[in-house]
């Protein structure tokens, strides 16, 4: 009988050695989703971000974090009570992997933890790929972050998913519009420094492409969390427009283009990216009222 391993790596065929440590990294990212389910993880947080959008929504791009949020804040969630859980599930499929906290120098309402596992290991173990792993340093990790935010902005919606493999479990997850607003306030408030985040400029495209609709006083809480805007701001479809057309006109796109490049299948998908094309297309963005 096919291993449940070896049903869920079927559907990333893997054709290099980049392509089999990214398969190795979706299943363990849904062991792990599953894992957490399991423990009861979603009945007090939501799971969110590019790696959301990939598994449920069909996102096109390679997403390397597991994010989270509470449903309502809460300052003693500690994550390590899910790590013994997690090795176990993960364990249960043939993948060796530990859970390990990342302790932060300043406070801070992210709780953050790694799932390693070696490279070199799983590549000889699941694809038997020796020609592979010999090229591979015996020191070398799969590394997944997951975050927890403790004390989200309000306002966020919530639908529930189901996911079948490595056995049936529900997610529940913030809804599209939400979704949306988390990636505009990244596109809007990353702080990029030297590096444009191209990641972030692609997936705003996949929304668009989705019609998506933006949660609006999600949006707003997200900002004002930053200190982008007040309180008392009226943050209406067009004042949302020419934040993002600013952000837009001051982008290095080859940068961008650079960041997101390993994360894609078609490289062509970026060519016509510049400061013309995303303000034009920002015309046809739609908001609604959020907060169900």
């Amino acid at each position: 009988m096919e291993s449940i391993l070896s049903q869920m790596l079927a559907r990333y065929p893997a054709h290099s050695q980049s392509e089999e440590k990214n398969a190795l990294t979706e299943v363990v990212q849904e062991v792990a989703l599953c894992g957490l389910a399991r423990a009861g993880f979603f009945g007090k947080a939501a799971f969110y971000g590019g790696t959301a959008l990939r598994i449920f929504y069909g996102l096109d791009r390679f997403s390397e974090d597991l994010d989270f949020s509470l449903v309502a804040p809460d300052a003693d969630f500690r994550l390590e009570k899910y790590f013994s859980l997690l090795e176990s599930e993960l364990s249960a499929v043939g993948l060796n992997f530990r859970a390990e906290e990342k302790v932060k120098s300043a406070d801070s309402h992210i709780r953050s933890a790694f799932l390693k596992g070696g490279t070199k290991e799983h590549i000889l173990s699941v694809y038997r790929d020796e020609k592979s792993a010999a090229k591979i340093a015996s020191t070398e990790v799969i590394k997944i972050k997951l975050e927890v935010d403790v004390a989200p902005p309000p306002f966020a919606s919530f639908e529930s998913k189901y996911r079948l493999l490595p056995s049936p479990y529900r997610v529940r997850l913030y809804d599209l519009p939400s979704l949306f607003a988390g990636k505009l306030h990244a596109v809007i408030c990353r702080a990029w420094k030297s590096r444009v985040k191209g990641r972030d400029l692609y997936d705003y495209l996949f929304y668009l492409s989705r019609n998506a609709a933006v949660n609006m006083p999600h949006l707003k809480a997200r900002l004002v969390d930053s200190g982008y805007i007040a309180e008392d701001f009226d943050l209406t479809r067009e004042a949302l427009i020419s934040m993002l057309n600013e952000r837009f006109a001051a982008i290095d796109y080859e940068q961008a283009r650079q960041d997101v490049l390993p994360f894609i299948g078609d490289k062509s998908k970026t060519d016509i990216w510049s400061a013309e094309f995303f303000i034009e297309i920002t015309k046809n963005l739609m908001s609604d009222g959020g907060g169900r």
